[in-house]
């Protein structure tokens, strides 16, 4: 399989090169001047004979096609017909559901809640260090 692989990649390379070649060739061929066309004579016109006329083909008889019998066209009915009546029957009655009995909770103990703690909304300033003292004097 590797051997497979290593045909495949040297044909590509020759490609490759072949086509470097050809382009080379072809923009030389491009950039050279034809040659001076030497004095040709004239050619004489030949002259071509003219076609023999058709002959002309025997018409034949053909029967006239047949006419297309005419249908009797289907009335359609203008009302519709009444369906019967149909009676439903009574809906079943929903029986009735038992009572349960109620239970009574305890009452719950009074708790007071823990204090939440307040969020400060000013910002505290930051202390700035003054400059170093000056070595030298400026005039």
């Amino acid at each position: 399989m590797a051997a497979y692989n290593s045909y495949i990649i040297a044909i590509f390379i020759s490609l490759c090169f072949s086509s470097m070649d050809m382009s080379v060739a072809a923009r030389n061929l491009l950039q050279t001047t034809p040659p001076a066309a030497p004095n040709l004579p004239p050619l004489p016109n030949p002259t071509l004979p003219t076609l023999p006329p058709l002959p002309t083909l025997p018409q034949g008889n053909v029967p006239p096609l047949p006419t297309i019998p005419t249908l009797p066209q289907p009335t359609m009915p203008t009302t519709q017909p009444s369906l019967p009546k149909g009676t439903l029957p009574p809906l079943p009655s929903i029986p009735t559901m038992p009572t349960l009995p109620q239970a009574t909770l305890p009452p719950l103990p009074a708790t007071s809640l823990p204090n939440i703690p307040t969020i400060p909304t000013t910002i505290p300033s930051i202390p700035f260090f003054s400059p170093p003292p000056a070595t030298t004097s400026s005039p």
